[in-house]
């Protein structure tokens, strides 16, 4: 082989090696372990699913999506510090499905400093939504509009003394706004409504409250551990109250953490019945689950599914050499778009997504039920 011959030989398989080995970065910071870790572990395995399938087909425009995955220990802090390793030294595309409203806030500057789009955070707070976040591209209801929601289903059913409980951050504060406005609109008033310390919760005293008010149910506005406490010292105390709490909460995890006190808790969910193959997205996810030895989805599965093929959705039209400037504009040209049943939309003035919420409650068997 002549020299000339060589040194091309050479240069095609530097190239041939580069397109196979092109890669989509995408950056995760969220609480793989602490109070949400059970939430966390199953909206990153929904969201597998559907990125597995796809790089399993070549990927988008010839590159396979990889993402990093960090833990944040539900320590907004700390999910700062992922969100700039990842973006300054990992050079990520996006950030995605990252977990709690705090920490949102606190990664919001980076991204504004960056220009890094944030793909469905997986929180439901009102201050994402309103005024909007130029960089954050929501694919999830509000948790607003999930408390509002439980509020309005609890009255319906003739349910007048009603207690709230609620972590003492943005998160407890926004659901508080959401459960206020259907007890208005039901014409009542909490019988308790208390705040509790996220770090050190003591919900022994708060039970105590809400058993002399002779409570009939309790929205619990707060994540995974803390939840399951609260309820522990509820139904210790003697209180019968209905449990209901918000789709953050949407996981397989939570309903085994929560052990015999389970059945009948009421959890808002924000996507369709896990089991309702009459929705192509969840059909989808079934089978893609099935093929991969899982016997069931969850709805924090769900929740991760849908938030992957939004991403991919962006990826793909922001063209074969895709930027965070391309993929920011590209995710705001997505018009109606299906998901399998339920159509996601984005505009300059409104980053929402969906806006879907119904209700679920544990049944005997330890899954949800609609």
């Amino acid at each position: 082989m002549n020299t000339w011959n060589k040194c091309w030989a050479a240069a095609a398989l530097c190239m041939a090696l580069g397109t196979a080995q092109a890669q989509i970065v995408i950056g995760q910071t969220a609480g793989f372990s602490g109070q949400v870790a059970a939430g966390v572990k199953e909206t990153t395995d929904g969201a597998k699913l559907y990125l597995d399938m796809v790089n399993s087909k070549g990927g988008v425009n010839g590159q396979k999506i990889e993402l990093v995955s960090l833990d944040d220990k539900f320590d907004p802090k700390l999910a700062a510090e992922n969100a700039k390793k990842l973006i300054e030294e990992n050079n990520v595309l996006a950030l995605f499905l990252n977990r709690g409203t705090p920490h949102t806030e606190a990664i919001i500057p980076l991204l504004d400093k960056h220009g890094v789009p944030l793909i469905a955070p997986s929180t439901g707070a009102m201050v994402l939504h309103q005024p909007v976040r130029k960089y954050v591209f929501n694919v999830r209801a509000t948790y607003q509009r999930e408390a509002e929601k439980a509020m309005t289903h609890l009255a319906s059913m003739g349910i007048t003394r009603i207690g709230v409980v609620y972590a003492d951050d943005s998160f407890g504060a926004d659901g508080v706004t959401g459960a206020q406005k259907g007890l208005t609109a039901a014409k009542l008033t909490p019988v308790v409504l208390e705040k509790f310390d996220r770090a050190k919760p003591d919900f022994a005293p708060i039970a105590a409250k809400l058993v002399k008010a002779d409570a009939q149910a309790v929205l619990m506005i707060a994540s995974g551990s803390a939840v399951v406490d609260a309820n522990n010292a509820i139904r210790g105390a003697g209180s019968a109250a209905q449990l209901v709490t918000l789709s953050n909460n949407a996981s397989s995890g939570f309903i085994k953490s929560l052990g015999a006190n389970a059945r009948g808790v009421i959890v808002t969910q924000v996507f369709p019945n896990e089991r309702a193959v009459t929705f192509p997205m969840v059909k989808e996810a079934q089978e893609l689950a099935r093929a991969q030895g899982m016997s069931e989805i969850s709805p924090a599965m769900l929740e991760g599914f849908a938030a992957a093929k939004v991403l991919v959705e962006g990826v793909k039209r922001a063209g074969p050499k895709p930027t965070r400037e391309k993929l920011h504009a590209a995710l705001e040209t997505i018009r109606k778009f299906d998901l399998g049943g339920l159509e996601v939309s984005f505009t300059p003035d409104d980053h929402t997504g969906l806006d879907f919420a119904d209700l679920s409650i544990v049944g005997t068997d330890g899954k949800f039920r609609r």
